[in-house]
């Protein structure tokens, strides 16, 4: 299901590239910055008035996953005979191994720190752009509910879809799992689990996702997570390299969060300039 005004998505053309550079955890812009934000701000206010939507959107399977690394190859058979899943069966080539990669991640970070998963509970993914990855948390955390939140619904593809229309074929077929395009500072549901993939934590990515700077407020974010997390619950992150992750970590801490485990992956499914960082948060 696919809900508006209240969340997005995001599709394997849009796995974002790693920013290199982190720049310092403040608002104080440059020139360039300002005047690339005033740029995506005119296409995001655009894009969001007119709302442009065909048909949910469908991948074409690739059905076989090949060019891989003999290692890769291993771990993808092993999560495949673990959880029965084959994601080549649902997408094509980017976006199968995209998946792979995430539940490698999850299968793996929760093993290391010996942690059961909690399972049928109300989970919810924070920016989570066209929800490319539902399926793998519907996999392996086995919700009551999922619900992907991203304050981006309508960027257009050159294909003629949109956002909007890509998480609609991605979710189409999980069971009580939904897409909302929303700014999460302003959502107030409770959920037992939230889950958050490299949220921003500094400028440049904001930038980079072509997004304004005015969509950039980790302070309130963190807030609202922290609002929204039962009291019980827990909140996974993962963030994108240390130096990323002590920034999200102190944004965590200012919203009354507390750190209970951290885990850094030492070879991810699919290269990255830094190694993914998972953490566990509680209040």
């Amino acid at each position: 299901m696919v809900t508006t005004p209240s969340t997005a998505c995001q599709s394997a053309r849009e796995l974002p590239a790693p920013i290199p550079d982190l720049p310092p955890p403040n608002h104080r812009y440059s020139l360039r910055q300002r005047c690339l934000s005033l740029y995506h701000e005119v296409w995001y206010r655009l894009s969001e008035r007119i709302r442009w939507s065909r048909a949910p959107h469908h991948e074409t399977p690739i059905d076989r996953l090949s060019g891989l690394a003999s290692w890769q190859a291993t771990r993808i058979d092993a999560l495949r005979a673990r959880y029965g899943v084959g994601f080549e069966s649902h997408y094509g080539r980017p976006t199968a191994l995209a998946n792979y990669a995430y539940l490698d991640l999850l299968d793996r970070a929760w093993t290391a720190v010996n942690r059961q998963p909690p399972q049928g509970g109300i989970v919810t993914d924070v920016g989570c752009a066209n929800f490319w990855y539902a399926r793998t948390l519907h996999t392996f955390f086995r919700p009551a509910t999922l619900t992907g939140v991203d304050l981006e619904g309508f960027r257009l593809y050159p294909t003629g879809y949109s956002r909007y229309d890509a998480a609609a074929g991605y979710v189409a077929d999980l069971p009580h799992t939904s897409f909302v395009v929303a700014d999460y500072c302003e959502v107030n549901e409770q959920a037992d689990l939230m889950t958050a993939w490299f949220p921003f934590v500094t400028p440049a990515p904001v930038l980079a996702w072509r997004l304004p700077l005015a969509l950039f407020s980790p302070e309130r974010l963190f807030a609202r997570i922290a609002r929204n997390l039962a009291s019980n619950g827990t909140f996974f992150m993962v963030n994108q390299g240390t130096d990323e992750a002590a920034i999200a970590a102190g944004y965590c801490r200012q919203a009354g969060l507390r750190p209970q485990d951290q885990w850094i992956h030492p070879r991810p499914l699919r290269e990255r300039p830094h190694p993914p960082v998972a953490s566990w948060w509680s209040h």
